[in-house]
């Protein structure tokens, strides 16, 4: 992991939402670091040690089991946090936390988190309106992978990927997207497949982009939809 040399613009949603002041509170115990592909933040049971803001970089939340085979529950980018449940009065993480792509985070210390809990208002209206729609997020993910079939499930994966990141264009593996879903890699190629064939896509050696949004939003079942729009309520 590499610590930039110069503070970035306010990129990330969550940190962007807060006052000018509260921002600048914050600021002196936030650091740019870049993330790697396949970057690990968190074990499932690892002690948080820092909190992460991503600017534009993907974070995917990974449920175990049997402790090595993983599932895709949540998936994090600049619109919000890694290191939600520090929050919440717990000190380790129940997921992995791998970075989907190199890019860049602003990381905090975990004592640094909790104070500028305590002092930020915003803050803390901020990461608990995140916290609910995660939630939400990773309950709609469980009923998902139950009962909708891989092509639709990819786009909805897809469409996610390009809401959180920068680039329509993505360097996913059918082993990592299989791993992701939680299906056989012959799931993924036949899905990803089916998409390319009707112009939604273009996948080669790894690099997907993604060539008609609109398409792809008709290919995707309805969970996206529902994520799409899921909010606090009344601010």
């Amino acid at each position: 992991m590499l610590i930039a040399a110069h503070p970035p613009l306010i990129a990330n949603h969550l940190l962007a939402k807060l006052s000018h002041r509260e921002y600048q509170h914050l600021h002196a115990n936030l650091e740019r670091v870049t993330l790697a592909l396949g970057e690990v933040l968190y074990e499932s049971g690892d002690p948080i040690q820092h909190v992460y803001f991503p600017n534009d970089v993907l974070v995917s939340l990974l449920t175990l089991v049997e402790g090595h085979l993983a599932l895709e529950v949540g998936l994090v980018g600049r619109e919000g946090m890694v290191g939600t449940p520090l929050a919440l009065g717990i000190d380790h993480s129940p997921m992995r936390a791998l970075a989907q792509g190199s890019g860049t985070a602003m990381r905090m210390s975990t004592s640094h988190f909790r104070k500028g809990l305590q002092d930020c208002p915003s803050l803390r209206r901020e990461v608990y309106c995140y916290i609910h729609i995660l939630m939400a997020q990773v309950a709609q993910t469980a009923a998902c992978n139950r009962f909708h079939v891989v092509e639709a499930r990819l786009a909805r994966r897809l469409l996610m990927a390009d809401d959180y990141a920068p680039s329509n264009t993505f360097h996913l593996t059918h082993e990592f997207l299989a791993s992701m879903l939680g299906v056989r890699r012959v799931g993924v190629t036949k899905a990803a497949h089916a998409l390319q064939q009707q112009n939604l896509i273009s996948y080669s050696r790894g690099e997907i982009t993604l060539l008609d949004r609109l398409g792809l939003e008709a290919a995707a079942c309805s969970c996206y939809k529902i994520e799409k729009h899921a909010t606090c309520g009344k601010r």
